[in-house]
């Protein structure tokens, strides 16, 4: 498996945040530890993607808006990722 970039965790986090989520359940679904998840979840907090409330996260509409973009540009990589196994067979 392929080390996950910045933008690959910041994604898992507000996918798994997107219908509420605490903390430890960040922790294990996204597979980072709790110092880790706290640098991510201050930065997407701060920058309006994530919001907290009574001890869960919540996916803002900014941060749905920034996954569906991830999504889209992510798609035609894929796409080329398994024509170029395919070729190389």
């Amino acid at each position: 498996m392929a080390r996950r970039n910045d933008l690959d965790i910041c994604a898992e986090i507000l996918q798994v945040a997107r219908a509420g989520a605490k903390k430890t359940q960040i922790v294990y679904q996204a597979n980072l530890n709790f110092k880790i998840v706290e640098k991510y979840l201050k930065r997407l907090t701060d920058g309006g993607l994530l919001q907290s409330k009574d001890r869960y996260f919540f996916t803002t509409r900014k941060g749905t808006t920034f996954l569906e973009q991830y999504r889209e540009l992510l798609d035609p990589i894929a796409e080329f990722e398994v024509s170029k196994k395919v070729m190389f067979a």
